[in-house]
């Protein structure tokens, strides 16, 4: 996939073999720092109606700012931006932490709850509760304050029930970030967690009071949001909701005029019906907590979806219940966090001895709130062995050590060509994912069906049930000889035989798996033109920056939303050299992205056009699938790079200049943004094609 594809340095290489054993390629996902997971617990998943979505779609970042489509650079398997760090209302810091007076005819102000709670409490304690409810909020805008959610006060026992249920009111009336329970007559009050999640999305304003219309419970009553025209934002906020208090509230988009006179779109809220009369639990309204339980998988010579079938089939849940940060090779050993739902830690450890039969070992398991979504990581760490060292064919040079320490230097300083590597398409196989991505853009199902039950030229149980299925369309036949892991050939066949081989059959079938399986065929597409861009821009142009080229620009004013910041060249700006070929981006196909406006957008049109495809075919509303694009870096460079010289047969490193080719390996450690490749940084490096 990879061949006569483009460099980026002009070292000469050397040549040498790599994943000789799955030791030799060992990935280890870089976890994201805790604080910087705030603005990411968001979960924007995508189904056609903007209610609730399906997990594991793109993510969208800045949520709190953005209120217009924007799409960002690549995060792995998606089209999504980088996460950046939440941003506080002014109102949360320090000062009088009260919520902002509401408007809405049910909600009282402020100074009366204060004079209801200085009634209730007196006027010492209610002081106290104010300086806890201002010292919560500020631990809250401490990222790395790792106690405020745990953080409680005792209010002292309250015997008479009308008194409790008063101070109840009036203490959520005043400080909506808080809830209230009670244990034996005494009343404790904690932070809302669910308070703190909306305000990473929406303003505090509308976060506090959309929580006194949900504490105030007036049937019939609604609460509308501000006017936003970001539409993934709105699923965004959607979500939550549903997720938080779906058996209670229920949410719909409707178009509203904003300040500017001009139509747009808004969320409103109202209760379900009878629901309005429910009793408010101590946690808020979620009356059934979602189980989560998080762990780290390595695996060995695996696919992490085939490692979920494994996983899924032996816990008796779905593989859409299992999320991950981003898809790891299957020729190494990788090691990466997991969560997976409805399944409890005492459960996960009791398969572990199973799993090490199948290649897999289970580590770290934990309790954990929520699930994790592509492009959730910092990045990868990769140690990396190659082995049978050798000169390129074309080198007359004797001094092999001196190629390598001049690629690696080189490599370091410059960087590589930024290409999806060979993986992403299914290396190796018979039919390529982009192949059968290609077909679910054309809407040509059967075709798409047929390609994905397309053999391997091996014998063995689970190529010898694709190949009777093409032979006979018998998909209950070929059910049965599918191995349980194979979940998504089962789950496909399983409605092939229900509703048939044809168009309607194949459409359900292709339903009928996760939302993430579906989009991982049409982004492998969106990959494979985005390498051929790449290799067409630097080839007509190489690493001049010229004019209708898109840059990047790295600003840090995060009041630049990330859509903002592609810029396209113009011909003063190529005339001063303004921009670096590291600032150009190369959009990744769908409806939503800006294409350059010089040769290289008028090739992107060409090649669409040789597939069938228009500029906005990036919807695919019979699987629910909506490509809105993003943007990937051309370039990329490495991190954190070492390599040392290893005598093969003695397990000594090597620090003299001669070296028996034959008995050398060398071993390289770098790490990698997410999205980018270690065989493709390989490549650059020793001048090679895996």
């Amino acid at each position: 996939m990879l061949r006569a594809f483009s460099y980026v340095t002009d070292h000469t290489g050397f040549c040498g073999t790599i994943k000789n054993s799955p030791s030799d390629f060992v990935v280890t996902e870089i976890e994201m720092p805790e604080h910087l997971l705030r603005d990411t617990r968001a979960e924007s998943l995508q189904k056609t109606s903007e209610a609730p979505l399906e997990q594991n779609s793109p993510g969208l970042q800045q949520a709190k700012k953005l209120r217009r489509e924007s799409p960002g650079p690549c995060a792995e398997g998606c089209c999504g931006g980088t996460p950046s760090p939440s941003e506080h209302d002014p109102s949360r810091a320090g000062g009088d932490c009260s919520a902002s007076p509401n408007k809405n005819p049910h909600e009282g102000e402020p100074e009366l709850k204060s004079g209801v709670l200085d009634s209730l409490l007196g006027k010492p304690m209610s002081e106290l509760l104010n300086k806890f409810a201002c010292d919560l909020k500020n631990a809250w805008d401490l990222e790395n304050n790792a106690d405020a959610g745990t953080r409680e006060f005792s209010l002292g026992p309250i015997l008479d029930k009308k008194n409790r249920a008063d101070l109840h009111s009036a203490v959520r009336q005043k400080f909506p970030f808080l809830v209230t329970l009670t244990k034996d007559n005494e009343m404790i009050v904690k932070g809302n967690a669910d308070y703190r999640e909306l305000c990473q999305l929406v303003t505090e304003k509308e976060t506090s009071d959309f929580f006194k219309f949900l504490d105030a419970k007036l049937e019939n009553s609604t609460f509308s949001f501000e006017p936003d025209g970001n539409k993934e934002h709105r699923k965004v906020v959607h979500h939550f909701i549903n997720r938080k208090f779906g058996k209670l509230l229920e949410t719909k988009s409707f178009t509203v005029t904003d300040v500017n006179d001009q139509p747009n779109m808004s969320i409103m809220v109202r209760f379900r019906e009878k629901s309005w009369s429910r009793k408010r639990s101590a946690g808020g309204f979620q009356e059934k907590q979602d189980l989560y339980t998080a762990f780290t998988l390595q695996k060995e010579n695996l696919e992490t979806l085939e490692a979920i079938g494994f996983l899924a089939a032996e816990l008796g849940v779905l593989p859409s219940d299992f999320s991950y940060a981003g898809i790891k090779d299957k020729k190494a050993i990788t090691y990466q966090p997991m969560v997976v739902k409805k399944v409890t830690p005492e459960r996960l450890k009791e398969i572990g001895s199973k799993m090490e039969k199948k290649g897999m070992r289970i580590h770290n398991i934990h309790s954990a709130c929520q699930h994790l979504r592509l492009g959730q990581l910092k990045g990868n760490r990769f140690d990396i062995v190659v082995r049978d060292l050798k000169h390129h064919s074309h080198d007359s040079s004797a001094d092999l050590k001196e190629r390598i320490s001049e690629a690696m230097e080189n490599v370091e300083t410059k960087g590589f060509v930024n290409y999806y590597g060979p993986q992403r398409f299914g290396q190796g196989q018979n039919i390529q994912t982009d192949q059968i991505g290609l077909a679910l853009l054309n809407e040509k199902m059967v075709k798409a069906v047929k390609l994905f039950f397309t053999p391997e030229d091996t014998d063995d149980p689970v190529n010898n049930a694709k190949r009777y299925f093409l032979q006979t369309e018998d998909a209950k036949g070929a059910l049965v000889m599918l191995p349980e892991f194979k979940v998504r050939e089962k789950m496909l066949l399983r409605a092939l035989n229900r509703y048939g081989v044809n168009h309607e059959g194949c459409t359900k079938g292709w339903l009928n798996i996760p939302h993430s399986m579906r989009v991982f065929y049409v982004h492998a597409y969106c990959s494979k033109i985005w390498n051929e861009a790449a290799s067409y821009r630097l080839k007509i142009y190489g690493s001049k920056v010229v004019e209708g080229d898109l840059v990047f620009s790295e600003e840090n004013d995060e009041s630049v939303s990330l859509n903002d910041k592609v810029h396209v060249v113009t011909a003063a700006e190529e005339s001063a050299n303004k921009y670096s070929i590291n600032q150009v981006v190369l959009p990744m196909v769908g409806h939503s992205i800006k294409y350059p406006s010089n040769k290289v957008g008028q090739w992107y049109h060409e090649r669409l056009s040789k597939d069938e495809l228009q500029m906005c075919k990036f919807r695919v509303p019979p699987l629910q699938l909506n490509i809105p694009g993003c943007y990937r870096p051309i370039l990329k460079n490495v991190q954190n790079l070492s390599y040392f010289l290893e005598d093969s047969e003695k397990g000594i490193e090597i620090e003299d200049n001669h070296l028996n080719e034959s008995k050398v390996s060398l071993h390289i450690s770098f790490d990698l943004d997410p999205s980018c490749y270690a065989t493709v940084c390989l490549r650059e490096i020793m001048k090679c094609d895996f």
